[in-house]
């Protein structure tokens, strides 16, 4: 906009004076970022409410005489638009101003900040926290207001959209071979495999539910388009990416169809064979590295629930260890852990479209069995469980390990294939270090899996002897408290008296390995003080520099 434009829309939105997608400011150069960060969330937020284009943020006039005063709010150029970036970099979902236009008024110079409406079905948030006006005030965003904005995209499923111009020849012929196969296995009991090749592709096509009344749809082309259709799908990227990440690093984009990119990123994965040595055993358990069914499963649940409305795509890293499935769009319905014993039945999908389209072709089940056959396939592998990363409110992290994390872990699933799923994911927990409930940490004492105390439990001794040696487990269980008090009451036969550092360096290398160098300290503190109480030992010195000695020679 000139500056005539410019003049008249700030007389225009000072007229109309401040509302819940307009707000005034005087604002000198000290105005605080986060201040403006969260203005820029709640105008936004409320313009999405309201049906506007924008909102707007405006510095340089006066609140109460309603008349332009100035601002020398960033009065350079370069440091005024990188304010852009500092926005869009603590906005989620990233967005920044439209634009930031400078007015230099005949009262002062003016700031417009135009902020765009959040996008339909997504509130904007500064820093993690959602923001929204009542009437001039800046307040935290209502569950009314949030519940409003989410439920805009509800009903408009992007995967059934029906692609005008998109045809038939727009498909990959090994694409749909492939489906008419994989649908014919699917429904061998109602279809001979003849019968489902004899139908005309428009006729398969609508009995798999990839096109709607013979239209192609976004989900057809995801799933069945060739390469070079993909600019049908603009702007989404409609990609899976393989990346290799260690010594050597490398890249692959997958495009559609789908139905078979999958595949071909699978086979770019390297997948070797591992060896296990069982517990008094001499010939070895030998595991693939990555199980095709597993990765796959993983890969298709990516496709089915990913947020196609932000434009994202499918990552898959491979690390020496590990495989990190990554793709935008929070969990829709649940949580990871609720999936994970194979009986909840989610009741409703983001993209129900694809994801029938997707069970037709057998790619995945829509019952919620997805996340329990990869965790039963990861122990009947003897391997860790997957772990899912949902600290981004708008993207889903699962990793998926491809090598033992503790020997005694593995070998404990080889000696006990029965026992309970329960029982798994707690040890699984335990060998990552990771905190478990009291119940679990109760049973597992109970049944001999686990000891140490709260919240440093390991392995039992049944489990560790399957470890490369008994010499490490003793180190990580540690002994018992008169083990270490005769240590302390010998030294002191042979030395006659002895220091806090002599002591520390008597036994901090033969306490257990699972506890901190603050937790060692402590230990010996109270092992010193056990022995004074017992009337054993006593202070000769200071508190600050004691002089430990026995009481009888």
């Amino acid at each position: 906009m000139d500056k005539t434009e410019l003049q008249a829309l700030l007389a225009e939105l000072i007229a109309r004076w401040e509302s819940e997608v307009v707000e005034f400011k005087q604002a000198t150069d000290a105005f605080g970022t986060d201040d403006i960060g969260r203005y820029f969330a709640a105008l936004a937020n409320e313009a999405n409410l309201r049906g506007a284009e924008c909102g707007w943020l405006i510095f340089g006039v006066n609140n109460r005489t309603r008349g332009v005063v100035g601002t020398d709010y960033r009065p350079e150029a370069g440091r005024l638009h990188s304010l852009k970036m500092q926005i869009a970099q603590n906005s989620d979902p990233r967005i920044t101003f439209r634009d930031i236009h400078e007015l230099h008024h005949a009262d002062g110079r003016v700031l417009l900040f135009q902020i765009p409406a959040a996008p339909r079905g997504m509130a904007i948030a500064w820093k993690g926290h959602y923001y929204a006006r009542a009437s001039e005030s800046l307040v935290p965003l209502g569950l009314d207001k949030l519940d409003e904005i989410r439920n805009q995209t509800l009903a408009q499923d992007w995967t059934a959209q029906v692609v005008a111009g998109a045809t038939l020849d727009d498909l990959d012929e090994a694409a749909t071979h492939k489906a008419r196969d994989s649908f014919a296995q699917k429904h061998a009991n109602r279809f001979a495999a003849d019968e489902v090749a004899a139908w005309p592709l428009a006729t398969f096509l609508d009995r798999a539910r990839l096109t709607q009344d013979g239209a192609i749809t976004r989900t057809t082309l995801l799933l069945l388009g060739k390469r070079e259709a993909s600019h049908w799908l603009n702007p989404n990227p409609a990609q899976l990416t393989w990346k290799l990440e260690g010594q050597e690093r490398a890249y692959e984009h997958f495009a559609p169809p789908f139905l078979l990119s999958t595949t071909a990123l699978y086979q770019r994965i390297r997948n070797v064979q591992l060896r296990i040595l069982p517990q008094d055993k001499l010939i070895p358990v030998e595991v693939a590295k990555y199980d095709q069914r597993i990765v796959l499963e993983a890969l298709h649940n990516c496709i089915a629930h990913q947020d196609y409305t932000r434009n994202g795509r499918v990552v898959v890293t491979e690390r020496p260890d590990r495989l990190l499935f990554e793709n935008v769009g929070g969990f829709f319905e649940g949580q990871p852990d609720e999936y994970i014993g194979g009986e909840k039945t989610p009741l409703r999908y983001r993209n129900p479209f694809l994801t029938q389209a997707m069970s037709e072709l057998n790619m995945i089940d829509t019952m919620g069995y997805g996340i329990h056959s990869i965790y039963q396939g990861q122990v009947r592998r003897y391997f860790p469980l997957p772990d899912y990363d949902l600290s981004e409110s708008q993207a889903v992290k699962m990793t998926l390990y491809g090598g033992v994390v503790d020997p005694a872990y593995s070998r404990l699933l080889i000696q006990n294939t029965d026992l309970p799923l329960a029982d798994v994911l707690a040890l699984d927990r335990v060998q990552k270090k990771l905190a478990i409930p009291d119940d679990a940490a109760g049973r597992l004492r109970r049944t001999g899996l686990i000891e140490g105390r709260k919240p440093n439990y390991f392995v039992s001794a049944s489990v560790a002897k399957a470890t490369a040696s008994v010499a490490d487990y003793i180190r990580t269980r540690g002994q018992d408290d008169a083990f270490y008090l005769k240590l302390i009451t010998d030294y002191l036969t042979l030395k006659s008296e002895a220091s806090r550092a002599d002591f520390n360096q008597l036994l901090l290398d033969k306490l257990s390995d699972a506890l901190s160098d603050q937790q060692k300290a402590r230990k010996i503190s109270g092992l010193l003080t056990k022995l004074r109480k017992q009337g054993a030992i006593v202070n000769a010195g200071s508190d600050t520099a004691p002089r430990w000695k026995l009481t009888r020679p």
